[in-house]
C-alpha cells in the first residue's frame, strides 16, 4: 500500500518550470495533486491529462494568487468538496529585472503581490483545516536571491527574503500542530526564468559548473512532504551547485 495515497498536495504554478517538475513527481510518488495554475491553461490540462493516462491523480485549481478574494474562494471551495490538504507547496513566482532606479511602481507590486503575497493568499485559508486535522506539511519555494540578494533585482529579492522570514515565523507557530514550514531555494535552474541570464558570466561562480534541473528541486521538495522530514521543519535548504 502506497504510504502517500490520499494525501493531497497542492502545488501553486505547477503549469510550468519548477512547479511542474514538483506537480509530476509528486503525482508519481502516489499523492493527490491539486495542480494550481492562472493564465497557462493549455499547459496545466496537458500535465494533469498526462498524469491520468498514467494512472497518476491530477486535478487543477484555477486563481489568481495576487487576488486574495478569487484565491479563498477556489481554496475553501476545493477542501468542502474534495477534503483537507496534507500539503502546500508555493512555487509559482514572477521575476522583473531592472536596476533599482529604474524599477517601476508595476515592476514592484507584480513580484511582491505574486510571489510574496501570493503566499498568504493561498496558504491562510487552507490552514485552519490543516490545524484540524494536526499534521501537514508546507514548503515554500524562495531563491538564493532571497538569501544572498541579486543585482538588478531588488524587488525579486525581497519577495524571496521575506518568504524565508514567513516561513520561520509559520513554522514556530505550527509545531505544535505536527505541522512543518520549510523553505526550499534553489539557485539557477533550467527553466524560461534564466533564459537570458549570461551563461559565460554566472557557470565560472557555481562549484559545481553546470545549472541545476527542475526534478533536483522536486527531489528536495517530495523528501520535506515525506514521513522521514518529520522532525525537519523552520530550515531553507538550497539547492545551487554549491552557489553559497
Amino acid at each position: 500500500m502506497n504510504l502517500n495515497s490520499g494525501k493531497r498536495i497542492l502545488v501553486t504554478g505547477a503549469s510550468g518550470g519548477i512547479g511542474k517538475a514538483i506537480a509530476e513527481n509528486l503525482a508519481t510518488g502516489g499523492y493527490s495533486v491539486v495542480a494550481h495554475y492562472n493564465n497557462n491553461s493549455s499547459s496545466a490540462t496537458a500535465l494533469a491529462n498526462a498524469m491520468r493516462e498514467k494512472g497518476y491523480d491530477v486535478n487543477l485549481l484555477q486563481c489568481d494568487l495576487r487576488n486574495r478574494a478569487q484565491c479563498r474562494s477556489a481554496i475553501e471551495a476545493d477542501i468542502e468538496q474534495n477534503g483537507t490538504y496534507y500539503g502546500i507547496v508555493t512555487s509559482a513566482g514572477v521575476c522583473a529585472d531592472a536596476a533599482f532606479p529604474a524599477l517601476t511602481d508595476e515592476d514592484w507590486d507584480k513580484v511582491i503581490d505574486t510571489n510574496l503575497n501570493g503566499f498568504f493568499n493561498i496558504v491562510h485559508p487552507a490552514i485552519m483545516p490543516m490545524c484540524r486535522a494536526k499534521c501537514g506539511r508546507i514548503v515554500a519555494i524562495s531563491s538564493v536571491a532571497g538569501i544572498v540578494g541579486n543585482r538588478g533585482q531588488v524587488n525579486y529579492s525581497a519577495s524571496k527574503a521575506g518568504l524565508i522570514g514567513a516561513v520561520k515565523a509559520l513554522a514556530v507557530e505550527l509545531a505544535s500542530r505536527s505541522i512543518t514550514v520549510n523553505c526550499v531555494a534553489p539557485g539557477l535552474i533550467e527553466t524560461d526564468m534564466i533564459k537570458d541570464v549570461p551563461m559565460d558570466i554566472v557557470l565560472p561562480t557555481i562549484p559545481m559548473q553546470r545549472i541545476g534541473k527542475p526534478y533536483e528541486v522536486a527531489a528536495v521538495v517530495e523528501f520535506l512532504l515525506s514521513e522521514s522530514a518529520s522532525y525537519i521543519t523552520r530550515q531553507v535548504i538550497s539547492v545551487n551547485g554549491g552557489l553559497i
